[in-house]
């Protein structure tokens, strides 16, 4: 082999660069250069052509590191807080959108069994995209954002067993499902095995060896030990259990997530992961093929009309009926209206299994790339619209002259709201929560949904007309913001209850003033409020 992994690597990060650059600057997401990216340097397009076997190994490591870092922001308590309505709600959206994509291609003239594989590979929605919309919007840590990471969870582990199924479908054919039944039975058991030994075992392992490291105190050695524990449990578990290496990273993730060290973990691996996660996109790219997109373009419409309005509109309808607010089941559903990188796994094995061809496949990669551009600008107006309607069902009249802004309603911002309430001081709560906000508005509280770092969310709560703004909860960067309201509004009265996640340079002082974290932070918070401390 001569220059093709330079070439490979550089050519598609610069092409990459250029049309991620290109697709910001018009609103869509990168990710959207980044596919095209693909299709630039591909073997269809003149120009540049980049070997696709290396750039397969480059989004191999990009779907490790990957999955290693959802594995990291997913824990399982979150799963059991939401897994009534994920896991129900992924099995039976996984199938409505798999039906109804057979049946539309199968009308199309699309061979049944290729129909069939290609509506499997379209019922799985992208973690990428969907970590992305959520961390834009700030909603990760909403009850939307935890049943869709729920969500896409159990799709992905659909997913490791309908790959384990696919050569048995591609043997008997889908006149003979029946035989995939002990397949499928040995796969779940395996999975359920190989997830047993990674939390249980790799939970006392990891942990020490990373303690182990950590006291070097050496950046690079620590950065090292992150990077070779996704790799290594994703092919541990790949050869010895027979799952796919994204379920191995992500289990890994889970294990580290539950040790003292994943704050860290995390930010040694983002960056490392977000590089190998363009060139997976740009993979991608290298396989499609604009001119027969051209010359056979229904596969494509078809698939991306059921991708983009009929799954979201079952997953709303599957979350409204799990009793969730209208609003959630809307976020969820329009969160998961893409597809993208286990769509793309479960069809490159399809297609080396012969189970699918060209045009199906080109099909599922345009739907890919027109859902992924088309999910974060209609998520954001959706979350935008379902954010008014949430102010307009708050009071109406504008906010009393002097109240007090509570942003977070935990146990801190219960107990301050109380004691504020009891002074006879108004106050207006904002929380990331709309089922909380939801609660509080028919309890005659005015109260907002957003994100309290979000000076816009706060100039809706009446950040003009406040008399203090008491944080109540951990804001990322918090820092600037409230430097710059105490040096811009010096009558407003600011304290910050100092969590774990918060900026590290709040320094009490002149500007505002800091709270620790302990029992009397509400005692302590309230007095600001007051005007007592």
């Amino acid at each position: 082999m001569g220059n093709e992994i330079v070439i490979t690597f550089a050519g598609g990060m610069a092409a990459a660069l250029l049309l991620g650059y290109l697709a910001h600057r018009v609103g869509l997401s990168p990710i959207v250069g980044y596919l095209l990216a693909g299709v630039a340097v591909g073997p269809h397009t003149p120009g540049l052509e980049a070997d696709g076997r290396v750039a397969e190994q480059f989004a191999e490591i990009g779907i490790i590191l990957l999955m290693f870092g959802v594995g990291l922001k997913f824990h399982l308590q979150e799963l059991a807080a939401v897994w009534k309505v994920a896991v129900p709600g992924a099995l039976l959206t996984s199938c409505c959108t798999t039906l109804m994509t057979a049946i539309a291609l199968s009308a199309a003239g699309v061979e049944e069994s290729q129909a069939i594989v290609a509506g499997l590979a379209a019922s799985v929605a992208s973690t990428v995209v969907l970590m992305r919309v959520l961390s834009d919007n700030r909603d990760l840590s909403t009850r939307a954002g935890h049943i869709a990471v729920g969500w896409v969870v159990a799709e992905d582990l659909f997913t490791v067993l309908l790959i384990v199924a696919l050569p048995v479908l591609a043997e008997h054919g889908t006149r003979d499902l029946a035989a995939l039944g002990l397949p499928l039975l040995a796969a779940a058991g395996k999975v359920a095995l190989c997830a047993a030994l990674a939390i249980f075992l790799g939970g006392k392992v990891i942990p020490w060896i990373l303690a182990r490291v950590n006291e070097t105190r050496s950046r690079e050695l620590f950065m090292l030990a992150t990077l070779a524990i996704a790799p290594g449990m994703a092919l541990l578990a790949s050869k010895f259990f027979g799952v796919s290496v994204a379920l191995g990273a992500f289990l890994a993730g889970l294990v580290v997530a539950r040790s003292n060290f994943s704050a860290r973990a995390a930010a040694e691996a983002l960056p490392m992961r977000d590089a190998f996660s363009v060139l997976f996109f740009v993979s991608v790219g290298l396989l499609f093929d604009p001119a027969l997109l051209l010359k056979d373009p229904l596969p494509a419409v078809v698939i991306f009309t059921i991708v983009a309005a009929g799954k979201p509109a079952v997953a709303a309808l599957l979350s409204r009926l799990a009793g969730e607010p209208k609003g959630t089941g809307l976020q969820v559903g329009s969160a998961l209206g893409q597809i993208g990188e286990f769509t793309f796994v479960l069809g490159a094995s399809a297609r080396a299994l012969g189970l699918i061809g060209d045009s199906v496949w080109n099909g599922l990669v345009a739907a890919a790339m027109a859902s992924i551009a088309l999910t974060p600008s209609v998520y954001r107006r959706l979350r935008q619209r379902i954010r008014r309607a949430a102010t307009r069902l708050s009071e109406t009249q504008a906010p009393a002259p002097g109240h007090a802004i509570v942003v977070g309603y935990g146990d801190v911002g219960r107990r301050v709201h109380a004691e504020l309430k009891e002074k006879g001081v108004p106050v207006t709560v904002v929380d990331s929560d709309i089922m909380l906000v939801k609660e509080l508005q028919k309890a005659g509280v005015r109260a907002l949904c957003g994100d309290g770092g979000s000076l816009e969310v706060l100039n809706e709560a009446g950040l003009s007309q406040a008399g203090s703004l008491l944080v109540c909860c951990a804001i990322a960067d918090a820092s600037p913001l409230l430097h710059g309201l105490a040096k811009r509004m010096p009558g407003l009265r600011i304290a910050v209850r100092l969590m774990e996640g918060m900026s590290g340079d709040l320094v009490s002082g002149t500007d505002f003033t800091v709270i620790s974290e302990d029992s009397s932070a509400a005692d302590d918070i309230t007095d600001v409020a007051t005007g007592r401390t």
